[in-house]
């Protein structure tokens, strides 16, 4: 059961402590307060766990300040829907609202090398007017003795970077809780240039103990990814076990499934699911399509594959693309072979606009249909 109070209640009050005072009386029942900070107000929801069926709804809808109560009707109990439309899909992080109704696009390195790449990447990016992009300092990798990122040192001219060139947020993925350290560390030494979005990877997507840890910080967004050979509803409990902690400013991404059924693809490209994501939660999706595809290759219509496989999660709703560029593919460190060039992000950002205008005229060919049905003539 979740009690949602009104908007910018305040815990100090006696309404509040009245509020409180109550549920803890509740038998068998625990609770758990959570705050979601938005761009105008502040959101309580009050989460009751334990025997609530026995909980009588409208007396605790009586109470001032909450606003109304929810039976929780889907295993994501924070995360879930439950059969409410009200609640918020959405959240704000250093000027950047992330939605399941937006698009942002994460286009950078898969993994930082040089401060040249760095400085280049961030300044096409610029020069195309976004303001997000991906940065990799830390990476896991299958092979021990493969690149694995330059870890802390490379944290400082990155975010440097980033505020020179207007970077609002980084997608960083991060394997160690020390990491979290590592970067409020030089933040706090660049002087807070941009804000970063913890990057959960495909790898750690079950590492539970990371999860908490990093769900129980309420600074930096999270980025979840799919486990790549895990089922769609394990990885959506994974994102539960963030928002268990307390962070509930989760993307969820989808980056494709291991599989030998999608060769010649690097992955089997997995973004059908990105309607299924929002309507079973109320996370904004992510699709990864150089993950996903793995490649450069084109077809004859001699449209990169990773053009399409973006296009196809987009039109679907896609609410964040994670994409790798790379000034020098050739010479990247990590997964050379799929990242974009420079001179084709513009064409990259144009042919995202294009899908996502197809997405929104489905949408409202769609509104149009539910309307023609509620006529009586509809057959």
């Amino acid at each position: 059961m979740i009690v949602i109070l009104e908007p910018n209640a305040d815990a100090s009050s006696n309404e509040y402590q009245q509020l409180i005072g109550h549920l803890s009386q509740l038998p068998g029942i625990q609770y758990r307060v959570h705050k979601v900070q938005g761009a105008q107000q502040t959101l309580t929801e009050i989460y009751l766990i334990g025997e609530t069926a026995t909980v009588d709804k409208e007396a605790v809808e009586a109470i001032p300040l909450v606003e109304r109560v929810i039976r929780v009707s889907e295993e994501y109990r924070i995360l879930g829907r439950h059969a409410d439309r009200s609640r918020s899909t959405s959240f704000e992080y250093n000027g950047i609202e992330f939605s399941q109704d937006n698009l942002n696009i994460f286009a950078g390195l898969c993994a930082v090398d040089t401060r040249e790449h760095v400085d280049l990447m961030m300044r096409a990016l610029k020069d195309n007017g976004q303001q997000c992009t991906r940065m990799g300092a830390y990476k896991p990798r299958t092979n021990p003795y493969s690149f694995q990122g330059h870890g802390a040192k490379c944290l400082p001219y990155v975010f440097e970077l980033a505020g020179k060139y207007d970077i609002r947020i980084i997608a960083m993925e991060i394997t160690h809780e020390n990491h979290l350290d590592e970067i409020r560390s030089a933040l706090e030494q660049t002087g807070h240039p941009t804000g970063i979005m913890v990057q959960i990877g495909t790898r750690n997507t079950q590492n539970f103990e990371l999860l908490k840890v990093v769900g129980r910080q309420q600074t930096f967004p999270v980025l979840l990814k799919r486990g790549f050979g895990i089922t769609l509803e394990e990885s959506l409990n994974a994102a539960e076990y963030l928002a268990s902690e307390g962070n509930t400013r989760i993307v969820f991404g989808l980056r494709g499934m291991k599989s030998n059924a999608g060769d010649p693809h690097r992955n089997l490209v997995d973004f059908a699911h990105v309607p299924v994501v929002k309507r079973l939660t109320r996370m904004p999706v992510c699709i990864d399509p150089s993950h996903s595809a793995g490649t450069r290759a084109a077809s004859s219509d001699n449209i990169l594959d990773i053009f399409h496989v973006t296009a196809q999660g987009v039109i679907a709703g896609a609410n964040m693309i994670l994409v790798d560029f790379h000034p020098k593919p050739e010479v990247a460190l990590v997964d050379g072979a799929q990242a974009l060039l420079l001179e084709e992000l513009p064409y990259f950002l144009e042919d995202v606009s294009i899908a996502r205008e197809a997405y929104e005229k489905r949408r409202e060919a769609c509104k149009r249909l539910n309307s023609a049905k509620t006529n009586p003539d509809w057959q």
